[in-house]
């Protein structure tokens, strides 16, 4: 019996049949590649909201005969996740609301969403808090910034064991702070090192305090990494200083200031982590996002045409469910036509913190392979 046919035979049962269903079944409800979403309520329409680019934004639930329940039947590919918000109107009123049956939650930094797992994907163990690994410490700092005149926060991490007497690795992290609270950077920094899957190494998580003009391939902003950040972290930290020992990382707009950081100061940085990057370019006309995009689409015209050699390896992260995704796959090919080292990776995920997290320990162990891969190799 399909789960339609199912819900349709509790209504006939009366409440207490709803009441059983609703107790032993676990909604949203995946069977193979069939998701059925429910919602208890009185309401004159409910629709789904996602965030998978290529649907139509707003999908109808229908009601249940005359009851209270309302379904709605979706096909979602293996080892998908998918976030969304219910719309629920009455009246004249329409509210998002996050899923009352489900109790998976994602967060960001607008707040949280419902998310359903698609089959084949579980939230990896490695991104939770491991007991038996060792925890570094984060520590919140200020660093005097000569290129733009005013103090920006910065924190630290510096791993278990952390010794001044060996030379570490540098990590670079764009939006760092929320890689902290919504990709849960630290413990998994810890755990992949605690495995030995990553060398020990500092992570400066840096914010920007006008992220939105000055991740957007600013020029300001990368000589505030190249010329402010960086100098000042190996006066305080002891570092390598190489650029195979430098790597940067970041998502979304994050990426790009990544990208053009490396690009304006080449081979500074011998590493980088691009995920989701907002890449957008034209080949003719204008593009269709907002002014925002204005000058990341002029640094990525200008890079298609003369990309140089920014760094000697890449690491590349993308969901398929983003529009970026056209973007980021029409990158590869120059990138590697550059000479350097690039891997990617494609997920069924959207645009959010949660799919960022997941790459975490494919795209940081490839740059800065532990002992573990090493043995393997």
């Amino acid at each position: 019996m399909s789960m339609l046919e199912r819900l349709e035979s509790a209504l006939a049962g009366g409440p207490a049949a709803i009441r059983a269903i609703l107790g032993e079944v676990e909604f949203p409800h995946v069977e193979g590649r069939n998701v059925t979403f429910l919602f208890d309520g009185e309401a004159d329409e409910i629709t789904l909201h996602h965030w998978i680019h290529g649907l139509p934004g707003e999908l109808q639930f229908r009601r249940l005969r005359r009851s209270s329940l309302w379904v709605l039947q979706i096909d979602l590919p293996r080892r998908s996740r998918m976030e969304y918000k219910i719309g629920v109107m009455r009246g004249s009123r329409g509210e998002l609301v996050r899923d009352p049956l489900n109790s998976h939650l994602a967060r960001d930094p607008f707040g949280a969403n419902s998310v359903v797992y698609g089959e084949g994907y579980e939230p990896p163990e490695w991104t939770v808090e491991d007991p038996e690994a060792r925890k570094g410490t984060v520590e919140e700092r200020h660093l005097d910034s000569k290129v733009f005149g005013d103090w920006r926060p910065i924190q630290i991490y510096r791993p278990a064991r952390f010794r001044e007497t060996r030379r570490y690795p540098l990590l670079v992290v764009h939006d760092g702070l929320d890689y902290l609270k919504f990709a849960n950077l630290q413990e998994i920094l810890d755990n992949l090192i605690h495995r030995l899957e990553l060398p020990p190494l500092i992570a400066v998580m840096t914010q920007s305090l006008n992220r939105m003009k000055e991740y957007a391939a600013d020029e300001q902003h990368a000589d505030f990494i190249v010329k402010d950040l960086v100098p000042q972290m190996e006066d305080l930290l002891p570092l390598i200083r190489e650029p195979s020992a430098r790597a940067m990382m970041g998502a979304s707009f994050g990426a790009v200031a990544s990208l053009s950081t490396a690009w304006r100061h080449p081979g500074f940085f011998g590493k980088l982590f691009l995920q989701s990057g907002s890449f957008v370019f034209t080949e003719i006309g204008d593009h269709d996002r907002p002014p925002m995009f204005d000058p990341v689409v002029k640094f990525v015209n200008k890079f298609r045409k003369k990309p140089g050699r920014p760094a000697d390896q890449v690491f590349l992260s993308c969901g398929v469910y983003e529009s970026l995704i056209y973007y980021n796959r029409s990158l590869v090919p120059l990138l590697q036509e550059t000479g350097m080292q690039v891997r990617v990776r494609e997920a069924n995920d959207g645009h959010n913190w949660e799919n960022w997290r997941d790459r975490l320990r494919e795209g940081l162990s490839s740059l800065f392979p532990g002992p573990l891969w090493h043995v393997y190799e």
